[in-house]
């Protein structure tokens, strides 16, 4: 995979790439917005505690298909205010701290989730040979 970074635009706000390029004849996995909920069905309070634990289980998808972070194309967030963007982030920059080609991102603010204590929701896509 390649990322797709011009000099002719503005460089990326945070941790992520403008584009990724995946080759030809690569298996794709998308994975079902997550929310924060372990297997003993509780929710972690805050962005942050909710994205890690989030990303924990987008581990445990990737794992099933046979991928891992590194084969992470594009990840799409949804924060239900501004002020969760931070936790979010932390915890994204955190998950993606030893991949070299970042993936594409997409953040947005919505206006909630099914349940009020959810604060975050991840979605994924990843590629892989």
């Amino acid at each position: 995979m390649r990322p797709i970074t011009p000099t002719d635009l503005a460089p990326p706000f945070a941790r992520y790439s403008h584009g990724v390029e995946v080759p030809a004849g690569h298996r794709w996995l998308r994975s079902s917005g997550q929310l924060a909920v372990d297997s003993a069905g509780k929710t972690p309070e805050g962005a942050r505690a909710q994205a890690m634990l989030i990303f924990r289980n987008l581990d445990v998808i990737l794992a099933g298909a046979g991928m891992a972070r590194t084969n992470v194309v594009h990840l799409s967030a949804y924060v239900t205010d501004r002020a969760h963007m931070a936790g979010y982030m932390a915890a994204r920059d955190e998950w993606l701290a030893d991949i070299t080609v970042l993936p594409s991102s997409t953040l947005m603010i919505v206006s909630g989730f099914t349940r009020p204590e959810f604060v975050v929701e991840i979605e994924l896509w990843a590629a892989a040979e």
